[in-house]
């Protein structure tokens, strides 16, 4: 049997701003490490951290940029993308208002 492509058919906004967005925050969260590193250098050397945090920024940039242009990675955000577009569509309860508890009495 031939594979059917049911893919969803996405928007410009969620191809070009919601995905890269959701890819963003991903990265952040992989290079913690050095982004942490990158803020606290730049906490540090106040005015002059232009000069002084050239190595940190540089570790932090080349960290994000992998993650960025990596296409398994744009997938991976992708298909989690359209899993929560779904269960919105399913529920009509967004995905940051699902992660809350429901209160234990009512």
């Amino acid at each position: 049997m031939e594979a059917v492509n049911t893919e969803i058919p996405l928007r410009h906004v969620e191809k070009d701003v919601l995905i890269p967005k959701m890819m963003r925050e991903k990265a952040k969260e992989l290079c913690a490490e050095k982004v942490e590193a990158f803020n606290h250098c730049c906490k540090d050397s106040g005015f002059f951290m232009v000069f002084k945090c050239r190595e940190q920024n540089a570790a932090m940039k080349e960290c994000l940029t992998i993650h960025y242009t990596d296409p398994v990675f744009y997938e991976q955000c992708k298909q989690e993308y359209i899993q929560e577009k779904l269960e919105f569509q399913r529920t009509g309860i967004a995905a940051k208002n699902r992660k809350q508890k429901l209160p234990a009495s009512m």
